[in-house]
């Protein structure tokens, strides 16, 4: 009778050891499952303030949650025993390789080698069963916390930038690369006004602060400021834009977007003119604000200076140079005499005008590409966003380097902070808005799928904290604004 090896006898005991081990896991995924049904009927059957569709959800998807580590748990076992098959064949031939014993480190080091491929492969299989219900799980909270509300459709072109008046009626404002500026009805989504005074592009939009009066930046080198009288027409009833977002986010081609016509803005009243022009610049003037009080402006431009006008004479009272490239931005403290402009030339600069006698400037550098906008928060802090796909905050009592970075994916254009809650809204190259808090940490990003959401380039982002309807809005060169409800008590809890 032949007798058998140690090794072959080895294999037949882990053959045995498999076969009992399967029918094991087999009869616990069975009672697994009947476990998870009577759960789910006792969680069904108790009362739930949470409404049915958001419960059936969450039921749902913690039941994919379940099934799936249970999945990797059998996974687990398996490769836990092959890794003990592999050691036990590793340590018989370290018995019978060329009639020596193999040294113990020799041993170690291939089975470590095995152990970490195996290892790897773990990991692999973990993340790639749990990384689709991760997924679906914060896009489910995310379209919970921040609901597209209402669409603003009429520009024939992109839209460069979105501001909201700061006096009543309040009404939403936007500059677009059609050369017209618009005003819209924040609860209708219907055009007030429309501003065709300008031969070039208008590429900023601004609010008095206490008058019913526009400023607009044009490619056409001049900045305009223009009185509007509005008259807002009675909200209708309408379909929550939210309850088409069920899809997951897809890739939106060109032929997805707004008509160019736009039946928004054809029938509005419309300013042919300004009160006032500011004619200084010999270059494409890209931004423009009002200073503390709306008795002077400022204004930014691509012949690489920024100047300083009084409104009521347009005379030219300052002009401001020392970057080295063209301008990209610019902005005014809400409280204070001071204004921040951003460059090409991968800095943004400090200019203090509260001693009227003389004005200093500060520069800061941090960035390794254009500066696309820096403006000014709550207390010392000034937030920057550049094309190196970077936002710095940074306060103004140290300029030597910023308090926070957040790192992105995407280059940033022009960012605006919720003053009062202090939360930043992100607007970027491949069409995502991001929000974070000051200290970096990210909130949330906003929903976008083949039906709601920006399909091309975000421009720019514009908060209204205490607007009922809406309280961000989001434009774009898809040639449309967007009004969201962030829900920021529970975005904020989430965080």
């Amino acid at each position: 009778m032949p007798i058998e090896s140690g090794s072959c006898a080895s294999a037949r005991q882990a053959k045995q050891k498999r076969k009992s081990h399967s029918l094991s896991i087999r009869r616990t995924n069975s009672s697994e499952q009947e476990r998870a049904g009577l759960q789910r009927d006792m969680l069904e059957g108790q009362d739930s303030k949470l409404p049915s569709s958001v419960r059936n959800t969450l039921l749902e998807l913690f039941g994919q949650i379940e099934r799936e580590f249970e999945n990797l748990y059998i996974e687990n076992l398996e490769l836990r025993r092959e890794i003990d098959t592999l050691n036990e064949r590793l340590a018989g031939e370290g018995q019978t390789i060329d009639g020596a014993e193999l040294s113990k480190g020799q041993l170690k080091t291939k089975a470590s080698h095995s152990t970490s491929q195996l290892s790897q492969k773990l990991k692999t299989t973990y993340k790639a069963s749990t990384s689709k219900i991760v997924s679906s799980f914060k896009t489910t909270t995310s379209r919970a916390i921040c609901q597209l509300v209402k669409e603003y459709v009429g520009h024939r072109d992109g839209i460069w930038d979105i501001s909201v008046a700061r006096t009543q009626p309040v009404v939403l404002g936007t500059a677009s690369a059609d050369h017209t500026a618009l005003l819209w009805s924040i609860e209708t989504g219907k055009c007030v006004t429309k501003y065709v005074g300008h031969v070039g592009s208008v590429n900023s939009v601004k609010f008095h602060p206490t008058e019913q009066v526009a400023l607009t930046a044009s490619g056409d080198q001049t900045a305009h400021i223009w009185r509007y009288i509005v008259q807002l027409p009675t909200p209708q009833p309408t379909a929550d834009c939210n309850q088409m977002s069920g899809e997951d986010e897809v890739e939106c081609s060109d032929k997805d977007e707004p008509d160019g016509d736009g039946e928004g803005s054809s029938d509005c009243p419309t300013i042919r003119g300004p009160l006032t022009s500011l004619k200084s610049h010999q270059g494409v003037v890209i931004a423009a604000d009002w200073l503390v009080g709306g008795k002077q402006a400022v204004t930014a431009s691509w012949d690489r200076t920024a100047n300083l006008y009084d409104v009521e004479t347009s005379e030219l009272v300052h002009s401001l140079t020392g970057h080295d490239q063209e301008l990209t931005h610019c902005c005014t403290h809400p409280t204070q005499r001071l204004v921040v402009t951003s460059s090409r030339d991968t800095t943004f600069r400090l200019w203090d005008f509260r001693d009227p006698s003389i004005h200093s400037v500060n520069v800061f550098q941090g960035h390794t590409d254009t500066v696309t906008s820096a403006v000014f928060t709550v207390g010392d802090n000034v937030v920057s966003g550049s094309d190196d796909r970077t936002v710095k905050v940074w306060d103004l009592k140290n300029m030597r380097s910023p308090i926070a970075t957040i790192r992105t994916d995407s280059a940033v254009n022009r960012i605006n902070v919720c003053v009062g809650q202090r939360i930043i809204a992100l607007p970027h190259d491949n069409r995502q808005v991001r929000l974070f808090d000051m200290s970096g940490v990210r909130l949330a990003r906003l929903p976008r799928s083949n039906r709601q959401g920006h399909r091309r380039m975000v421009c720019c982002t514009a908060w209204c904290e205490d607007h009922p309807i809406c309280n961000l809005f989001t434009c774009g060169f898809d040639r449309q604004a967007i009004g969201w409800n962030i829900n920021i008590p529970a975005l904020l809890q989430e965080k």
